[in-house]
């Protein structure tokens, strides 16, 4: 079993002689080994770093994928009494019937878009060869971000996660309605409920013939190897 509640804190070194190498301090990279035909884009959790994801998908993926793992920059919590935390956007509360902080998690959108717009110029890699992911919020901004970018993408996976703002789809998406995305999901997760992904598998399922959702039994808030093993079943199917 892999958990990923532990916050990750060290940032990898320019110039590191592995196959990971710091981008920036704002985010992990793995170079790809062979010619590089395509990349995923992954955001972390709440509270982490990117830096033990690179790590994972870079087991997951082929010598020819580029994996980018961005770091989010500490904001003021307010689901964390206001202390300063590695969040892509503000939490409120965990609960379905807490207003969501719209404005804060547009701004990460944009931010995000900004990021894939700067792949897509300096790589020459198109979107169509490109795939977003992430776990819990990181995969909660991946799956937004997704549906709003003016590009079609490879493919989206989340992980322990949800759709924000739920109830403005499928009025909402204007892009990637019929991409293939991978959701997966414990039935045991304390952090985001079950119940959650329930509600996003209901949404995603009326607005995206290609969504998957798989199921979990007794799974927390973490990753074990029979999600790990889908995930890079679908990679593979998507970057053949």
């Amino acid at each position: 079993m892999i958990t990923v509640e532990q916050r990750q804190s060290v940032l990898l070194s320019r110039g590191s002689s592995s196959n990971f190498f710091g981008m920036s301090e704002d985010a992990f990279v793995v170079a790809p080994t062979r010619k590089h035909t395509a990349t995923i884009i992954f955001m972390h959790g709440l509270g982490e770093t990117g830096e033990k994801w690179s790590k994972i998908l870079s087991k997951l993926t082929k010598p020819n994928v580029k994996v980018i793992c961005p770091n989010a920059k500490k904001l003021p919590l307010t689901l964390n009494k206001g202390f300063p935390t590695a969040a892509w956007f503000d939490i409120h509360h965990l609960d379905e019937h807490t207003p969501e902080d719209e404005s804060s998690i547009l701004r990460a959108m944009d931010n995000l878009h900004g990021i894939i717009d700067q792949e897509l110029s300096t790589s020459r890699v198109p979107a169509s060869k490109v795939i977003i992911g992430g776990f819990s919020q990181g995969g909660a901004l991946a799956v937004y971000s997704a549906l709003n970018y003016p590009k079609r993408f490879g493919g989206i996976f989340i992980m322990s996660s949800w759709i924000p703002m739920n109830k403005t789809f499928p009025d909402a998406a204007s892009s990637n309605e019929n991409t293939p995305t991978l959701h997966c999901h414990g039935t045991d997760d304390p952090v985001i409920p079950f119940r959650w992904g329930q509600i996003t598998s209901d949404v995603m399922s009326d607005l995206n013939p290609k969504y998957v959702f798989n199921v979990y039994e007794g799974l927390k808030h973490e990753v074990n190897e029979k999600e790990l093993q889908d995930i890079k079943t679908f990679i593979d199917k998507i970057l053949p």
